[in-house]
């Protein structure tokens, strides 16, 4: 294999991890949502909390209003979080509730 096919494979298996590791994002942000945020919006709206991405008179209108209001949150609840653990959240949020266009 020469050079020009190796940075060729290199590319292409840097291509083929990059959904994986989207899922693997979502999937921690799902972990730190749970562990972190529902027990606060289910004493605030009763259920299992997720009724506050729902409901008619959401606040969040945009994805950039989304990061936002996770990390008001984050640092309400005094959470250390770095940043990439605020997109995995916005991520899974995202893909699950608010469907808005990045």
């Amino acid at each position: 294999m020469n050079h020009n096919q190796s940075l060729g494979t290199l590319i292409l298996a840097g291509f083929l991890l990059i959904p994986t590791m989207a899922i693997a994002g979502i999937e921690r942000g799902k972990e730190l949502h749970n562990s972190n945020c529902i027990s606060c919006h289910a004493s605030m709206l009763g259920g299992d909390g997720t009724g506050i991405y729902v409901r008619e008179n959401k606040k969040i209108g945009s994805h950039p209003a989304l990061i936002k209001q996770v990390n008001r949150c984050r640092d309400s609840l005094g959470i250390e979080w770095p940043e990439e653990h605020v997109i995995d959240v916005v991520e899974y949020l995202n893909k699950n509730f608010y469907k808005y266009e990045k």
